[in-house]
């Protein structure tokens, strides 16, 4: 079952994103159901249209997909942002017994929420880029003073993103403290609570992860943006981008960001895959943790696909070593836990 869709921000990368993984599923291992969930929180069967899939059609409840002996074999979330990467779908399916691809309820929390991520990876020794968070009560009493300390504190410029999204919806670079005020206002429509983060002077390196128990890095990739940052419009919209596969990166780094990826994901407890981010200084404090993503952008196009592709696991066969993962995490599971299916 692909699930897709969803009520969050990144709602129309879902169904894009859907579409693509239909196209690539092997016929001959997979009867594919594709469900929509609308962004009013309406469970669909969906159908291709005009070459993606749209979360419209007739009306099903969780239920009807999830339960009962000839239902799904496996789910796989391809829903981006809230009420689906950050553990809430993958709650659903663990309380119905549904396999299912990708990172568990507390992996798939701890990433998608970007202050509680970065504390659990400076707990764990990961180098990463000067950060603040905050949430909306807390700036309630002195936003004026909150912003000026931040700007002391970071300097400018910075970025301010929502904590709990993704796909770089509502991030804002601020340049100076009018920039800086209005950007986390932004970021506060969002979601309640906001990271603010120093801006980096370097390289944007990522590497796919994948497997379950003991996880596996892919070649290092490369993000040059076209904007200042790599944006929404540069990711779907325009995507001028230029992604280096693999990235020209001399062997040892090349290791490195392997090596810390790896302890990056087991740090937050990601299972089936995800997509870690760094930034590179060259001439200054090496690699940095940006954020962990643990339902990254899928199509043929994006970087997960492309790093796993440069590696040797070519898009289909990536749909199946994912399947199989999930598969295995479940059955490691319902062994301990008792469960039947």
């Amino acid at each position: 079952m692909l699930l897709f869709g969803g009520r969050s921000a990144e709602h129309d990368v879902s169904c894009v994103t859907a579409a693509h993984v239909l196209a690539a599923a092997d016929p001959d291992r997979y009867d594919v159901v594709p469900v929509g969930i609308t962004q009013d929180g309406r469970w669909v069967r969906a159908e291709p249209a005009a070459g993606r899939l749209v979360a419209e059609g007739p009306e099903v409840q969780p239920g009807d997909v999830l339960g009962g002996g000839a239902g799904p074999t496996v789910a796989f979330p391809l829903l981006h942002g809230p009420f689906g990467e950050d553990g809430t779908a993958q709650g659903l399916l663990e309380m119905a017994g549904v396999p299912y691809v990708g990172t568990g309820v507390l992996g798939s929390a701890l990433c998608m929420d970007k202050a509680m991520a970065k504390d659990v990876a400076a707990a764990h020794g990961l180098s990463q880029p000067r950060h603040l968070a905050f949430r909306d009560v807390d700036l309630d009493d002195d936003f004026d003073g909150a912003m000026a300390r931040t700007a002391a504190d970071l300097g400018l410029p910075v970025f301010v993103k929502p904590a709990n999204l993704g796909s770089s919806v509502g991030v804002t670079r601020a340049s100076d403290p009018g920039e800086l005020a209005a950007a986390v206002k932004l970021a506060l429509g969002f979601d309640e609570w906001v990271v603010v983060e120093e801006a980096v002077v370097g390289r944007e390196i990522e590497c796919g992860v994948l497997g379950y128990g003991r996880l596996r890095a892919s070649v290092p990739g490369e993000i040059r943006p076209s904007h200042q940052f790599y944006d929404y419009d540069d990711k779907y919209a325009g995507m001028a981008a230029e992604l280096l596969v693999p990235a020209p990166l001399p062997p040892d780094v090349a290791d490195e960001v392997r090596r810390l990826a790896v302890a990056a994901a087991t740090a937050l407890r990601v299972d089936g895959m995800a997509r870690v981010d760094f930034f590179y200084e060259e001439n200054g404090r090496g690699l940095l943790l940006n954020e962990v993503n643990t339902i990254p952008g899928f199509t043929p196009i994006s970087m997960y696909p492309k790093l796993w592709a440069a590696t040797g696991v070519p898009y289909r066969r990536l749909i199946d070593e994912l399947v199989d993962a999930g598969r295995a995490r479940h059955r490691n599971r319902a062994e301990r836990y008792g469960r039947s299916r």
